[in-house]
């Protein structure tokens, strides 16, 4: 305030009062010219001279200033007989308004703050300049003026400076608060709320106090560093390498622990090293531990021989793996000749069998002339990852290879701890042939570790794959693909053996594929591309057919075929980032022992749900399980086996597709539009190849991850086909998005793959047009009059006219017509090939694309400003734009060029456009409203 209250003395005083009232005189000091105000007519009876600021504007939140003065006030005594009428004060006044009303000067209209009195009075011989400050509370209208009234003085007012007081710009316990203006007496302390620096948290809101004087006081809140970062000068960095910090707090990084995984900068944890393990009851911070060796220096004492009774002893393991919750467990079987078998219930064991702590166990009930085998296996609290281990195949003899059949067997490394129910495997096998598109696999599921496998084709290649399953079906480890040959013999010739191998050949087929269709579905649902190390590792190719969940009699069956159970304890929700039909979505973290840990979105079930409702939430999982494209949303997994069901899927960065293009409106390029599209496609491709209608397709139902690639999701509304190509899906009910829809959908609900394909033009629509509206504010059923009626979308404004003219090959009324997915891929690979072909613009009419009647808003009346115009073509931004240019009128609008646009600051392309073709939309509104009329 202080140059503005300054500069007003000097244009003010003489205009408002006269040279003869008070005086302004210019002085040197330092070398800058200022200016003084004196009056002095002591000798002359009820003087009443005021001294008036220009308007000086206030500070929305400057509710309380201060008003330093230095001022000369002289003796009265030195004035002889003019002393009577003399006096040694003046008045300060104030007058607050919301506009400046010039030279109006209307004494009625200020009020008095303070009189103003020197400490030291100036005499004849000697000067003495006084300094005041006087506070002007509860300002609260656009601006004020000051005023000065002498009454009779003899005053010189040297200087006035106008202030006020906020506490500075700070950072407090990590949390930034913004320069804030001081209240005043009624508001002695102002609450000011904070925001957490980067990579900092908050449980509670971070606030602080500003006092009248500018001063921070009371902290209330802290922030600290997040997960992986720690706390350095008022900032948080990444913990170092071979460090990590897995909670926000105060605390500095700590250095991974034994046995982990020195990772880069921003470690939360350090997983174990290869081989070495964290029990379920041990901190995700502490050191990992390895399994222990075996026992050593097994003994077996006969105590009573009579009775059947033994006592085994033995030397703990040489290495514990660093554990000291070791316990033994043992294993009996006994030998008829060279049948050997479990020892079962018979056999009794003190204390126990197993959860041993101590070095022995007596053993009684044992039969005579019996050959007894036992095996004490060490077990300590990460023994349970051993049944995790890899089995491996073992060559089989060459003695036991036909050329029909193979014998094998193979063996679980380290062996799994002794369980209440043996260990099962699954054994995967298929015909080495690379040139078939379709696989067929072979699924047994066996109790033993061994197989003899017949019926095979002489002189063939297969590829075998052995998994261990747990007692209650949970996959285990998994070998890699082993190849074996059968030998090579020759051919039966003679014709009735051939029929007879064939039939049986061909039965065991049709068997086979029956076999493999039950159990690949859920080994098929783990497949996944691209190079992350996610929650599984089977790989194995996709099925060609989709399975639709709802024809299974129990759904909750087909979750558990199509979708992988995760543990609750692998997942970290962090924030929430939205909300779906079923409760809220969650960003967080899928980190499973021994992986790396990748960024998840979880979909979570609210509190209070049916068994319907879990069913429905639950079903999309079935779905998405059976899908493996870099296109298609990949499933995680779910958890259905504890109190809160979720949907673990991959983290997108950026969100819908619509959104995200209404954010970055005129920001990319057509190639790049066209690019996203292509994404889109080839996801649809291969969902219609596996004969799969998604019927919700829509740029809504699109996401985006940080490379701007683009995935098909949201399959609440999808369907199978039937196995007919030309077969659909009926409904007698349900909601239908209609502006997505195509007609015969709308009208007979019959869907289909063409279907899908209006609904990937309607896409294409939007991309180009930056997440406009389909149809904009018209209604459902205009929409559905309109489109019966041939109406079709029109190009959005800088539409490649290749692109609109795939648009209107979607859009063909009969569905037999429309391009397939694989032809849209084609096509748009063809654009992408050669960049020229999108330079070729397609006609835009912009009356029609921003839908706009012309000046009129969208209640037919003309716009009543420009910030109302510009919020109908969702350009609000601009507002303050045309403002500070001096638009303020329709008219003015009306005259504008492309030139006057750049001039006032719209720089963007897109944006650019969108206000030029309103403009010229404007112009013509009869035109304008016979295409509506149409």
């Amino acid at each position: 305030f202080s140059n503005i209250f300054v500069a007003a003395f000097s244009m003010r005083v003489a205009s408002l009062f006269g040279e003869d009232a008070i005086s302004s005189k210019g002085m040197t000091l330092n070398g800058s010219q200022f200016y003084t105000y004196s009056v002095c007519n002591v000798g002359e009876r009820e003087q009443d001279n005021w001294l008036r600021t220009t308007f000086i504007q206030r500070r929305p939140a400057a509710s309380r200033v201060f008003v330093e003065l230095q001022f000369i006030v002289r003796d009265c005594n030195s004035f002889g007989d003019s002393s009577v009428t003399c006096k040694e004060t003046f008045n300060l006044f104030t007058s607050e308004s919301d506009a400046d009303v010039g030279t109006t000067f209307r004494k009625g209209q200020f009020k008095k703050v303070a009189t103003i009195a020197p400490d030291e009075i100036t005499s004849k011989n000697e000067l003495h300049i006084n300094t005041e400050t006087r506070v002007v509370e509860n300002l609260s209208r656009k601006g004020f003026y000051l005023a000065f009234q002498d009454i009779g003085a003899c005053v010189a007012l040297l200087s006035a400076r106008v202030y006020y007081k906020t506490c500075p710009a700070t950072v407090k316990s990590l949390a930034s608060f913004p320069e804030t203006v001081a209240g005043g007496e009624n508001q002695a302390l102002r609450e000011v709320s904070g925001v957490c620096m980067d990579n900092a948290i908050s449980e509670e809101l971070p606030r602080i106090y500003c006092t009248v004087d500018g001063e921070w006081v009371v902290p209330v809140g802290q922030c600290q560093c997040k997960s992986g970062y720690e706390e350095v000068k008022d900032a948080c960095q990444e913990c170092q390498a071979g460090f990590f910090k897995a909670a926000a707090s105060g605390d500095k990084c700590e250095p991974c622990p034994a046995n982990t995984q020195k990772l880069n900068s921003g470690a939360l944890v350090c997983p174990c090293m290869d081989g070495f393990y964290r029990a379920p009851t041990d901190p995700p911070t502490g050191p990992c531990s390895g399994l222990p060796s075996a026992p050593r220096d097994l003994v077996a004492t006969t105590t009573q021989l009579s009775t059947g009774k033994l006592l085994l002893s033995w030397q703990p393991p040489e290495d514990t793996g660093g554990r000291s919750d070791i316990t033994y467990s043992i294993e009996c079987q006994r030998c008829e000749g060279v049948v050997c078998q479990s020892c079962g219930e018979k056999i009794r064991y003190e204390p126990a069998s197993t959860g041993l702590t101590d070095t022995k166990v007596s053993v009684s009930e044992l039969d005579a002339h019996l050959n007894y085998t036992f095996t004490v296996e060490a077990h300590s609290g990460v023994s349970l990852f051993a049944s995790q281990a890899t089995p491996r195949a073992n060559k089989p003899p060459s003695t036991s290879r036909t050329s029909t059949s193979l014998s094998l067997s193979w063996d679980v490394f380290p062996r799994p701890r002794v369980q209440s129910r043996p260990i099962r495997y699954e054994l995967t096998y298929r015909k080495k042939d690379d040139n078939l598109d379709v696989t067929t696999y072979i699924v047994l599921i066996l109790e033993k570790n061994f197989v003899q496998i017949s019926k095979l084709a002489p002189g063939t290649a297969y590829l075998f794959r052995v998994q261990a399953l747990s007692s209650d079906g949970t996959p285990g480890g998994s070998s890699m693909e082993e190849q074996f040959e059968t030998s090579l013999e020759e051919r039966l010739t003679q014709n009735n053996t051939a029929v007879i191998s064939c039939a049986a050949v061909g039965g065991a087929a049709m068997l086979f594929i029956v076999v493999m269709v039950l159990f690949l579905r859920r080994r098929n649902s783990h497949t996944r591309q691209g190079p992350e190390d996610t929650y599984f590792s089977k790989q194995l190719k996709p099925l060609k057919t989709y399975v639709d969940p709802h024809t299974y009699e129990d759904p909750n069956t087909a979750v558990l075929k199509f979708a992988t159970e995760i543990h609750p304890s692998h997942i970290t929700k962090q924030k929430v980032i939205g909300a779906g039909e079923f409760g809220e979505v969650y960003r967080g973290i899928l980190k499973v022992p021994g992986r790396k840990e990748v960024a998840v979105a979880i979909k979570t079930l609210k509190p209070g749900y049916s068994e319907k409702q879990r069913q429905d939430f639950l079903s999309e999982a079935s779905i998405m399980g059976q899908f493996s494209h870099q296109n298609i949303i990949r499933l995680e997994g779910v958890v259905t086996k504890f109190k809160h069901a979720m949907i673990v899927t991959e983290y997108m960065e950026n969100g819908a597709l619509d959104r995200y293009l209404r954010d970055h409106d005129g920001e990319f390029a057509s190639f790049q539009l066209v690019g996203m599209l292509r994404g889109i496609a080839a996801g649809m491709k291969y969902l219609s190849d596996m004969s799969y209608v998604h019927r919700d397709l829509a740029a809504r139902n699109i996401l985006v991850n940080n490379t701007l690639e683009c995935k098909v999701s949201d399959f609440g509304l999808s369907r199978v086909l039937e196995d007919d190509p030309e077969g659909t899906y009926t409904t007698s009910g349900g909601k239908i998005p209609i502006r997505w829809t195509a007609p015969e959908a709308i009208a007979y609900r019959k869907f289909t793959s063409a279907s899908d394909v209006w609904s990937f033009g309607i896409v294409m629509w939007e991309v180009m047009a930056f997440g406009e509206r389909p149809y904009w504010d018209m209604s459902n059923h205009e929409v559905m009059k309109a489109i019966n009626e041939a109406f079709r979308l029109p190009a959005p404004m800088d539409c490649p006219s290749a692109v609109y003219q795939l648009m209107l090959q979607c859009w063909l009324q009969d569905r037999s017509k429309r391009p397939r997915f694989g032809d849209i891929v084609n096509l748009l690979d063809k654009l992408l090939r050669s960049p020229d072909s999108l330079k070729t613009i397609a006609d835009f009419d912009p009356r029609v694309s921003i839908r706009l009647p012309s000046t009129s808003g969208s209640d037919g009346s003309p716009f009543r400003s420009v910030s109302e115009w510009l919020e109908s073509i969702k350009m609000s931004q601009y507002s303050e734009n045309f403002t500070c240019a001096g638009v303020v009128t329709m008219d003015q609008v009306l005259q504008m060029k492309n030139e006057d646009i750049k001039n006032i600051g719209v720089r963007l392309p897109g944006h650019l456009k969108r206000i030029a073709y309103s403009i010229l939309g404007l112009k013509d509104q009869t035109s304008t409203l016979s295409v509506f009329a149409v």
